[in-house]
């Protein structure tokens, strides 16, 4: 597996692997099947609520720990800086685990106002061996901006919604300037904004380098320089997400994906910067 190494020198994977809606003991199958067909970086947060799901699914993976890149997220109710120290430790006895490998603050909450009280609980529990990397999710340049401002740290990694509907290029563009590695949340996008699973442009270009719909959009995000999360509960469609790395979008493909982004092609209900609660 590909890797990248971020701003803070964590060596991770170039694609990972989503964990939204897995819970119980489906959850853990999945997730277990994920790590047989060779993921390692497993994309979790507490308000999905199956950290422990993932846990489990870690503990009873022949692999090793140490090989897994375990991510959780801070919900914005918690961004005081006590609930969220309080917050990643609970998160933590959830899993099971002694450290999180990244850890994220959800979404910035602007109008609440606390986001840099709890990046700076980020900061913290980082020097305590709690989490190796941190970094945030669904922010906006002008947050980041802040952050550093205030406290000298930058984030690892800003996890964003990103996909050809959506492709997100000014605060993609602007991370990676900072080095800042972006992440791709729904890298495929879903039928609230339109299905591209049946975009015939993609389909085209599936066809002639013998590819999948999906393949070629997650190779589209390996080339912005982007780590997409995609999730399948289907054995198959996991080994399928993953053979990305043998073969090359020209720019002329890249372009054609580029120019599919849309005005209505976002899924999330409301912008970052007005996004309350999460």
């Amino acid at each position: 597996m590909p890797t990248t190494t971020l701003n803070d020198g964590l060596i991770i994977p170039k694609i990972g692997f989503g964990t939204v809606s897995f819970k119980g003991a489906k959850g853990v199958q999945v997730i277990s099947s994920a790590l047989k067909n060779g993921y390692r970086l497993i994309d979790s947060a507490y308000n999905y609520e199956n950290e422990a799901t993932v846990g489990k699914a870690i503990e009873n993976s022949p692999v090793s720990r140490d090989e897994i890149i375990v991510t959780s997220k801070l919900p914005g109710r918690y961004h005081e800086y006590d609930k969220a120290i309080f917050t990643i430790q609970e998160s933590l006895y959830r899993a099971n685990l002694d450290y999180y490998d990244l850890y994220l603050i959800h979404w910035p909450n602007p109008k609440q106002g606390k986001f840099v009280e709890a990046w700076q609980a980020l900061v913290d529990a980082q020097k305590w061996g709690l989490l190796r990397s941190i970094g945030v999710s669904n922010f906006l340049p002008e947050h980041i901006e802040i952050l550093e401002k205030e406290t000298g740290v930058l984030p690892s990694i800003n996890q964003i919604e990103l996909h050809p509907y959506f492709n997100n290029m000014d605060t993609l563009n602007w991370c990676l300037e900072k080095g800042i590695q972006v992440e791709s949340w729904s890298p495929v996008g879903r039928k609230l904004a339109g299905d591209l699973l049946t975009n015939e442009q993609i389909n085209q270009i599936a066809n002639r380098y013998g590819k999948s719909i999906t393949q070629i959009i997650l190779r589209w995000h390996i080339q912005l320089g982007s780590i997409p999360i995609p999730r399948s509960s289907s054995s198959a469609h996991q080994i399928e997400n993953r053979d990305i790395f043998d073969f090359e979008l020209s720019e002329d493909d890249m372009a054609v994906l580029h120019s599919l982004t849309k005005d209505d092609g976002r899924i999330a209900n409301q912008d970052p910067a007005e996004y309350e609660e999460f």
